[in-house]
């Protein structure tokens, strides 16, 4: 998995506000503490790709193809790490 992507704010106040707006997005907190929060948006792939994968590989992978492709999104999903501080 890949290093999540920060998001610097100035203020406690701040990264609440944004972490609530990440939330809204769908995303889920993974960890929080006093100066950082961890948020993830690990979905099972788009409804588009799962039927585009079993009309051209059910054949072929007796629908292995759709866990494969979902297991693999979900492992790929955004992390994003909110922290307090001044920028870099």
């Amino acid at each position: 998995m890949s290093a999540p992507r920060i998001r610097r704010v100035a203020t406690g106040k701040e990264m609440e506000a944004v972490r609530d707006d990440f939330i809204t997005q769908g995303y889920s907190v993974k960890s929080t503490g006093e100066a950082t929060t961890l948020l993830s948006n690990a979905g099972w792939g788009s409804v588009t790709n799962h039927i585009l994968i079993f009309v051209f590989t059910v054949w072929f992978t007796f629908g292995l193809g759709n866990l494969v492709y979902a297991l693999y999104a979900h492992a790929k999903g955004d992390e994003v790490l909110i922290k307090v501080g001044e920028a870099a």
